[in-house]
């Protein structure tokens, strides 16, 4: 197994790129530490498989450097970074038997005959595929095959790490949770570096002890999945995890003079801290998007002294949980509420605590909590390229 780093990467399928948009992944840093299982989590069009691709070895990048426990992989061929890759359909050789599949990387390198039976056991009985052994793999259905597919990497003790490209898009809907439960356990048994490349934050979370966001190209996020959900560092991540994603309005700095500054949304003025007021005043950030989980939304039937008062819009119901949808000075907006509490009609209020509020300017983060500031950071990493 081995830690990945990928330094100043970047790459662009364009013979004279110009401008940011031109690459299909803008410049980067990024770690993958030894032992870890990581997701790799984004839209279609992101960036995510090129860059899986640029890791195993199949696709050389623009700029930049992949190094495996350090050492510079980018000359090297996919063959000799010792990487196994598990792709969006099963790819297995049909007319061999399972045994002889699970065997073939081994017996690719001149293991000994004795030592690939016992390890191709070992892996079969984890993938629970024993009573298949002696079956071509034509004869299987798509999720034993996928299960060959991550045996073959399974088997070779010398594997850096494992990568898997949206590997269960093809399985039974009924199975796919239990794939990724085999694939958890089959990390914490070998502990060996997996990178899984999902659309589906599910997948991702499921699987993954950190996920690497991607947006236009860009890691915009590194996190574990309730890092992701509380305290999302960019715009995209509150819109892309949760179901529904996060709610987002825009609001405005005002002062008067000497007075304290307050944030407004219409006439609404949004509770933040007088750390943040003071932030964005010294950035000078007048206009800025303020952020709140449905799941964070408080839901009043009667007048609060903190609350705003809104109209109902509609009411879904999904069994364990319904969505409730307001209007706010002309907005849709939505709140969680749990199965059994009552849902109230008409008019009633709302209000944002002021610890799940969260500020964003430029589409990043805001951050008065002592840790570093991911807005002034997009700036410098803009500047600098």
């Amino acid at each position: 197994m081995a830690s990945i780093t990928l330094n100043a990467l970047a790459h662009t399928y364009t013979d004279n790129p110009t401008k940011p948009e031109d690459y299909a992944i803008r410049e980067m840093s990024h770690v993958w530490e030894q032992g870890g299982a990581f997701a790799l989590l984004g839209p279609s069009g992101c960036g995510k498989s090129t860059l899986l691709n640029i890791i195993s070895g199949l696709l050389k990048p623009s700029n930049g450097e992949v190094l495996f426990d350090g050492k510079r992989v980018n000359e090297l061929k996919p063959e000799e970074r010792n990487i196994a890759q598990v792709f969006q359909f099963p790819v297995v050789y049909d007319t061999m038997t399972v045994f002889d599949n699970l065997a073939f990387p081994l017996r690719n390198i001149g293991v000994p005959e004795y030592k690939v039976k016992s390890k191709v056991y070992e892996v079969a009985e984890i993938l629970e595929l024993s009573d298949q052994l002696k079956r071509k793999a034509k004869g299987l259905s798509a999720d034993q095959k996928q299960k060959v597919s991550m045996g073959r990497g399974l088997v070779r003790d010398d594997v850096s790490a494992i990568l898997f490209d949206e590997p269960l898009t093809v399985i039974d809907p009924q199975l796919k949770w239990k794939l990724r439960r085999k694939l958890k356990q089959i990390h914490e048994q070998f502990n060996i570096t997996m990178v899984y490349v999902t659309h589906d934050q599910l997948e991702a979370s499921t699987f993954a002890d950190k996920i690497a966001v991607m947006y236009n190209g860009q890691i915009v996020q590194f996190g574990t999945p309730r890092e992701l959900f509380e305290k999302p560092a960019h715009t995209f991540v509150g819109y892309f995890i949760g179901s529904p994603g996060m709610n987002f309005f825009e609001a405005e700095l005002k002062s008067n003079g000497e007075e304290k500054a307050a944030l407004m949304f219409g006439e609404h003025e949004i509770s933040v801290s007088d750390a943040m007021l003071a932030r964005l005043k010294a950035m000078g950030a007048n206009k800025v998007t303020l952020g709140i989980r449905p799941e964070f939304v408080h839901v009043w039937e009667g007048k609060n002294d903190d609350a705003f008062s809104v109209n109902v819009d509609y009411v879904e119901d999904l069994g364990t949980y319904k969505i409730l949808s307001f209007m706010f000075h002309g907005q849709v907006m939505k709140a969680r509420l749990s199965e059994d509490q009552k849902v109230p009609s008409g008019q009633i209020y709302v209000s944002f605590p002021e610890q799940w509020t969260k500020v964003y300017v430029d589409e990043y983060l805001v951050d008065v909590d002592g840790q570093p500031d991911t807005a002034d950071q997009n700036k410098e990493t803009d500047h600098a390229n």
